[in-house]
């Protein structure tokens, strides 16, 4: 028996997501009830029959001098209705309240009905009438079996089975954790589903989280959505569009929807009801007709240059006075490698916010970046394309800095880097989080252009070996070596 289930408030466009009070625990040790049910054990359900109850009556027939006795059957016809139930613990915990196996109440059941419900029952199964039933348990879970589960059912073998189709995914900060649609700001990155029905059908959404020993609270959302579509929805179409369909969120291992839905195409977002919450799951979605599930994602691509190559005009007084310092950390080349670079910076750059990009780290980058001689030096001509770039990445940087000036929060990351001119993927995204991201979950403007700069020559690298736009390129070892570590 379980304890009673949380309240839960399902939301939409109108209504924010309300957290749910959080299941209760079962009890640490065993109780009993007088009929025998176990409290806190789970008992599974194996059928469900109405047995025809009779009286006998008995009456003198004077014509014949003999007493005639016949059956009569109670409640019109209707009988009682009972439900045969598996007890997990075996006899030891028998069941003994109305209709277990030596209950008065069978002896007003016909000897047909005795026979064709005791026959077949087992020592760890037991019939409970309806009523009692209601009364004792406060918890019905309902498992949907796929067609390769339901094999090992035997009541299910010649059954009509699920068509099922599953997405297995996970919610990442900075990447796919946007939580409930109490957050516009990051709803749109959670995973997108694109769900296809070829015809109107009953399908059943369900989701699994793969948090045991701290279970989020989670839920899902669908919206209509066409066909066609084949790449990622962003935030304005959820601030436009209301929602289709709308689990309850609860901390529950998982969360079921049933719901009959037109022939078209339908977005299910699965979500955590918290932004920023990470955990492993399971979305899967029955039906009994042919459907098709797919994960709606953006290719990466290169939409512009993030390089800003610095106009001829500005070769007077706007840089004379950067290059008076350049020319005396430069060689008699007139270059600078990244030692100097550093220097260089430091001394150029306006305040600290600026100057987090001014690391050794980001200056090997820069190096690697803008210099197309081999020689892991730059001219004043590559310095000055840097400078306008910092410009521009700062701009973007800070259109999307809203809380707190100088800090990027890791769920605008991807937005903020498509200002820039990079489209990313959620996977290509996931590294650079990994690789950028801080304890806090945010970035600083030197993280921000760090990863910038490794895009720049990871799309450069990949678009120098794919001279025709196939999308695919093949390196030996020695080239894929020297391809990764430049990058």
């Amino acid at each position: 028996m379980f304890e009673a289930p949380p309240q839960t408030t399902r939301h939409d466009l109108d209504h924010n997501c309300h957290r749910p009070t959080p299941n209760y625990q079962m009890r640490a040790h065993t109780e009993k009830l007088a009929s025998g049910i176990q409290i806190g054990t789970n008992y599974r359900v194996y059928a469900v029959e109405r047995v025809s109850s009779s009286i006998i009556k008995e009456y003198f027939d004077q014509s014949t001098g003999y007493f005639v006795r016949f059956q009569v059957e109670k409640f019109s016809g209707e009988g009682v209705q009972v439900i045969k139930l598996r007890n997990p613990l075996g006899p030891a915990a028998e069941y003994i309240g109305p209709w277990s196996v030596d209950a008065p109440e069978w002896s007003e059941a016909t000897p047909h009905e005795q026979e064709r419900l005791q026959a077949k029952i087992t020592e760890d199964e037991f019939w409970i009438p309806y009523t009692e039933f209601i009364k004792t348990f406060t918890h019905l879970e309902v498992v949907h079996l796929d067609s390769d589960t339901s094999r090992d059912e035997p009541s299910l073998h010649n059954k009509n089975t699920w068509q099922m189709r599953l997405y297995q995914g996970n919610w990442q900060r900075g990447v796919s954790g946007g939580g409930c649609r109490n957050n516009p700001d990051t709803f749109h990155i959670n995973p997108q589903l694109h769900l296809l029905l070829s015809e109107m059908e009953e399908v059943i959404v369900s989701l699994n989280q793969h948090s045991i020993m701290e279970p989020k609270v989670i839920g899902f959302t669908a919206y209509a959505l066409p066909k066609s579509t084949t790449e990622s929805i962003g935030r304005l179409f959820f601030k436009k569009n209301k929602s289709l369909i709308n689990s309850q969120y609860t901390n529950s291992r998982q969360v079921s929807h049933r719901c009959q839905l037109e022939q078209g195409g339908y977005l299910i977002i699965p979500t955590t009801f918290e932004p920023g919450q990470e955990s492993g799951f399971t979305l899967r979605v029955y039906s009994s007709k042919p459907l098709k599930l797919k994960l709606l994602d953006t290719p990466p691509c290169l939409v512009k240059s993030a390089i800003v190559k610095a106009p001829p005009l500005l070769d007077g007084k706007s840089f004379s006075q950067y290059e008076a310092v350049f020319l005396q950390l430069a060689d008699e080349h007139r270059t600078v490698n990244a030692f100097e670079l550093q220097e260089l910076l430091d001394a150029c750059l306006p305040n600290d916010y600026i100057k987090s990009c001014a690391s050794i780290e980001v200056c090997r980058q820069v190096v690697l970046t803008l210099d197309t001689t081999g020689t892991g030096r730059l001219q004043f001509s590559d310095f000055k394309d840097l400078m306008c770039s910092l410009k521009y990445w700062q701009t973007a940087f800070k259109s999307h800095t809203k809380e707190k000036t100088g800090i990027l929060k890791a769920e605008r990351l991807r937005d903020a880097l498509l200002e820039v001119g990079f489209q990313l993927s959620s996977d290509v995204l996931a590294i650079l989080i990994l690789r950028y991201m801080r304890k806090d979950g945010t970035l600083r403007f030197g993280d921000f252009v760090s990863a910038i700069l490794h895009l720049t020559v990871s799309f450069s690298i990949f678009e120098s070996k794919d001279p025709l736009q196939n999308g695919n390129i093949k390196l030996s070892l020695a080239e894929w070596l020297k391809s990764s570590l430049t990058c």
